[in-house]
């Protein structure tokens, strides 16, 4: 059965005296305190929690419709310093269509690029439905100062980009000045504003392989969520170590309990290292098995992919026809 309860430990946290949310960034102090009440992870018992609910079997019709779902959660991307107009258009292009032989196959959720490539992703993707998501904040290693960063988001902003993915300043994080993060966060979330249309919508990565442990992974979960993240977010895919079935199922537990305690839905991107039909589906496990059928749409789960999508593709085709075809069947990013 789906465990979306909120955590009784965090429940009891809250419940003996621990610092109220609506207390907990009155000051730098309360919110060391705050985040460092929050119950520690058992790594173990995560760990095998994950890798249980990855054994799930999926039948051939639940398989079909979680492909397809998949597909829809995909930030199709390309951040690479080789990136030129023409294969972001190309990759817009594929987004759009993922497989010009099918047409029933879903629009990725969103195109993910630089932010100088976000006015030629919004241009290819003009009437489409599939959003615009940009990179900000001297992605990847968000070293530089705050008002460079804050340029950086205006910069995508008004290229039009629908969604902008941050970087926190790990150094700060990791030295405990966690309140200059949170500002940081809310500045950013600040130039996400629109006066003439709807406020880009903010992703905080958290680069989960430098946090060191689960429990700093759930702080800054906590962090993000009470600065104003609409997503929290694994990693920007450019460290050894991405996205997990243990860190996205810590994150996909803080979600649900944040709702828990707020009311408020924040959705998770896992990116980077998911590259199956078979990893995104242990993934889509994960998601219906603690935060629950709420977060089954690409509203609050994406997936942060390149590769994944080619893989995707080929099952689909797979279950449908019955064979795989050669492999000029999905062009290659």
């Amino acid at each position: 059965m789906p465990t979306t309860a909120p955590s009784p430990e965090l429940s009891a946290a809250f419940e003996q005296g621990g610092t109220p949310l609506s207390d907990a960034t009155a000051s730098d102090s309360a919110l060391r305190r705050f985040l460092h009440g929050l119950p520690g992870v058992d790594a173990v018992g995560l760990e095998a929690r994950a890798a249980s609910l990855g054994t799930r079997s999926i039948k051939t019709t639940a398989k079909a419709y979680a492909i397809d779902l998949a597909i829809s959660m995909i930030d199709l991307t390309t951040l690479e310093g080789a990136d030129t107009p023409g294969k972001v258009r190309a990759l817009a292009a594929k987004a759009v269509n993922p497989d010009p032989t099918d047409r029933t196959a879903p629009r990725t959720a969103a195109v993910c690029v630089y932010p100088d490539m976000a006015a030629t992703a919004v241009a290819a993707l003009a009437g489409s439905g599939v959003k615009v998501a940009s990179v900000a904040t001297a992605f990847p290693a968000g070293r530089a100062a705050l008002d460079v960063k804050l340029a950086d988001v205006r910069d995508a902003v008004a290229a039009g980009a629908d969604e902008i993915d941050m970087v926190i300043d790990r150094g700060a994080f990791l030295s405990g000045r966690y309140l200059k993060v949170y500002e940081e966060i809310l500045a950013v979330k600040a130039e996400c504003a629109r006066a003439d249309g709807p406020d880009a919508r903010l992703k905080v990565i958290f680069e989960t392989g430098e946090l060191s442990t689960y429990d700093n992974i759930r702080r800054a979960s906590w962090l993000g969520m009470l600065a104003g993240a609409d997503f929290i977010k694994t990693s920007t895919g450019k460290v050894g170590t991405n996205a997990t079935p243990a860190n996205t199922l810590l994150m996909l537990e803080a979600v649900r309990d944040f709702r828990a305690q707020t009311g408020v839905q924040i959705g998770v991107k896992p990116a980077g290292g998911i590259r199956t039909s078979k990893d995104a589906i242990k993934f889509l496990v994960l998601v219906n098995e603690t935060a629950g059928e709420d977060w089954l749409d690409n509203h609050w789960f994406r997936f942060g992919a390149s590769s994944l999508l080619n893989d995707l593709l080929m099952q689909r085709q797979k279950l449908s026809t019955g064979r795989y075809s050669g492999p000029d069947y999905v062009t290659v990013d």
